[in-house]
């Protein structure tokens, strides 16, 4: 297969916080694709930046007292922990506050007015009074237009994915004083996606292959013309007033480009400042950013989350073709990080996967790559982080498995030198090794995984059925050297199965083995009869659910002692149902919740949950609510069905693996489960009413 040249990037995490897990699964997906082509010979640039542009970490590091090169120069200072700690490789990290990524975004745009493509209005835009500035987008918040979700962004829904102007929204208000904001007159910029040049490429390039057919779908909503022919696809504004952190745009004083626009622009910076730096090394490279950037043969991959679908395959594509410069190959969409059939991730419900937290507490980073591997397919579906799974998974795939392929049949080959022909065995792994590229190419890790250990079972058990032990005891010797080494070459080619997967076990594998490098052009071939594996070593260790326990308890309360554990016989402790109190709020704090009546007219049971009933609400709107609650474990729908309940009803919305639930069910329950089990649904007095508000 010719050398294929591949410019790879993972979506630039926002440069006003550290990692969360959500970050990390997307950079192994990524890293793994990366390490398998690698390991096929490919050239590959596979980097990364942050995104340290606009109105958010202006008014996050004034807050600090930092300016913004401060603030985000602190943050991008802890990244390398996180990078290094689950050897995720790239091969340049950098920032679109840099001057490769201003000189780019600049030509972009020019590129962009050359073309026809810029335009100017006065537009009507909001401005927060008490803060005496024009607010950007994600300042402002409202009831969504189109689905009627509350507190949504002021450009775009995260319930029903609408893109809207922040003038849309119903009731807005500043998420920064809480005031109502005044429409002003200001100029700005808009990048014409409505023009037909625009809207034809896109229909083309979006149908080409680019993205999965899932994803296709939704974005073919916002190509495809309704009765009166026109789009969803609107003008897009790329300007922003000052105050602001960003991009000068040329010629126009006072204003700055949109974060949008410049932080996809960031990924051809990184490649540019990682030439720049001399990261082309291989014989035969190009040796500058332009001279690679030109290459047609150069693919250009993007792995991003679903929720940021829109500026990936709409508006930086079109940005790209409309400048004259090369478009993505691929954009590939992944879903989100649950906990516990769906559960939202929640540091203070101990319900959060800290990264760091992870690696401090000396748990295998490879083992939290081999899990999320093994629950990654090539479409766009979130996936669930279960503990118990976790444990189960790593434990008898990795140590049960593959590990103990080693450790027991170096044992029964004198002096680790291998015998045998293993032609057999070379067929075997030919067939293996070629399925695992493949699944491995269409980022269906969790199916090449699932193969990985179905070959595992099968040399086990070809290691269990020849009983070498019983065969020394009987003077077979050679019989026992031979079918251990066969098992001894089938651990190398899993090895190199695994390798993109589990980097460092497959180099200390290797070092065991005593082979070169294994890549998908020698896996196959056989180390050969009278090669000498080396002393076996312990290759990992097993979880220890005490690990896990540590990972998701729940922080304590700041300023706080840690609470103690209630007896076993169920005794309170120093504190009200096992846990300390919440720190004090205010009155201001509590009206905003809005807790009401709900009549409780249908439960069901939730397919694939064995944690989730769906509940349908009355709420007295005169329509009927969709919630799901953690509460299978102690009630039955027909236990609920009829019943009053208390509900959080100004909760936004949230899309769950199961749908969209529409507020909280209210409930009671102990601090410690196994001090005092049990989950109990609050149930107002007879008397009260749906609708009613609980004050």
């Amino acid at each position: 297969m010719p050398q294929r040249k591949l410019f790879v990037t993972t979506a630039l995490p926002y440069a006003n916080g550290r990692f969360h897990i959500g970050h990390i699964m997307e950079y192994i997906q990524a890293d793994i694709w990366v390490r398998h082509q690698r390991m096929g010979g490919h050239m590959v640039h596979f980097v990364g930046a942050d995104d340290a542009h606009g109105a958010p970490i202006m008014i996050a590091a004034e807050k600090a007292g930092k300016t913004p090169q401060q603030f985000v120069a602190e943050i991008a200072a802890g990244r390398k922990e996180y990078l290094d700690g689950f050897h995720i490789r790239f091969d340049n990290w950098h920032s679109t506050d840099s001057e490769e990524n201003t000189s780019l975004a600049q030509q972009i745009y020019r590129d962009l007015k050359a073309n026809g493509l810029i335009a100017s209005r006065t537009i009507e835009q909001f401005f927060d009074p008490a803060k005496n500035m024009f607010l950007p987008d994600r300042f402002i918040k409202g009831e969504c237009p189109n689905c009627h979700a509350r507190d949504q962004y002021g450009d775009n829904c995260e319930v029903c994915s609408k893109v809207y102007s922040p003038t849309e929204l119903i009731e807005p208000y500043s998420a920064l004083s809480g005031a109502k904001p005044v429409l002003r007159s200001s100029e700005h910029f808009f990048f014409k996606l409505s023009d037909p040049r625009c809207l034809r490429f896109l229909t083309e390039w979006t149908a080409s292959g680019a993205v999965q057919p899932e994803v296709l779908n939704k974005i073919s909503e916002w190509l495809r013309p309704d009765d009166s022919g026109k789009t969803a696809l609107g003008d897009w504004d790329i300007s922003r007033d000052a105050p602001y952190f960003g991009i000068p745009i040329p010629d126009a004083p006072g204003k700055y480009f949109y974060v949008w626009l410049d932080a996809p622009v960031g990924y051809l910076a990184s490649l540019k400042n990682h030439f720049d730096k001399g990261g082309a090394k291989a014989a035969g490279e190009p040796r500058s950013y332009e001279e690679f950037i030109a290459d047609p043969a150069v693919e250009q991959v993007h792995f991003i989350g679903k929720d940021i679908i829109t500026f990936h395959t709409l508006f930086w594509p079109a940005m790209l073709h409309f400048s004259g410069r090369k478009v993505p190959s691929k954009v590939f969409v992944h879903g989100f990080l649950t906990v516990n059939d769906g559960e939202k991730m929640s540091k203070s419900r101990g319900t959060g996967l800290d990264p760091l937290k992870y690696l401090s507490l000396g748990m295998n980073s490879e083992w939290l790559r081999y899990y999320l591997a093994a629950k990654l397919s090539g479409r766009n579906e979130d996936i669930d982080f279960n503990p118990d799974d976790f444990l189960a998974r790593v434990n008898s795939d990795l140590v049960g498995k593959y590990v103990n392929i080693a450790s027991r049949a170096v044992k029964f080959v004198p002096g680790g030198k291998l015998v045998g022909s293993f032609s057999a065995e070379q067929d075997r792994s030919t067939r293996l090794l070629d399925e695992i590229r493949n699944l491995y190419e269409g980022r269906e890790y969790g199916k090449a995984l699932r193969e990985i250990m179905a070959y595992a079972d099968a040399v086990n058990e070809r290691f269990d059925g020849a009983a070498p032990w019983k065969l020394l005891k009987e003077g077979k010797q050679e019989e026992a050297a031979l079918v251990c080494s066969e098992c001894l070459e089938a651990f190398k080619v899993m090895t190199a199965c695994l390798k993109p997967v589990l980097p460092q076990l497959a180099a200390q594998a290797e070092v065991f083995l005593q082979c070169a490098p294994l890549d998908w052009a020698n896996a196959a071939k056989p180390l050969g009869a009278g090669h000498v594996v080396g002393k076996y070593e312990h290759l990992m260790q097993r979880v220890d659910a005490r690990q896990l326990d540590a990972l998701f308890e729940a922080p304590e309360a700041a300023g706080q002692q840690p609470s103690p554990r209630p007896s076993p016989a169920g005794g309170r402790g120093s504190e009200p149902g096992g846990e300390a109190l919440a720190p004090q709020i205010t009155i201001d704090d509590f009206v905003k919740i809005d807790l009401r009546i709900a009549k409780i007219v249908n439960c069901e049971a939730v397919e694939g949950s064995t944690k989730l009933l769906r509940l349908t609400l009355d709420v007295g709107e005169g329509r009927t609510r969709n919630v799901f609650s953690g509460i299978a474990c102690a009630y039955k729908p027909e236990q609920l069905v009829g019943k009053l309940t208390v509900v959080v009803a100004n909760l936004a919305p949230r899309k769950m693996k199961f749908g969209v639930s529409e507020g909280m069910v209210l409930a009671a329950s102990h601090g410690d489960e196994k001090a005092s089990p049990g989950i109990y649904v609050l149930e107002p007095s007879p008397g009260a009413q749906p609708g009613m508000r609980v004050r």
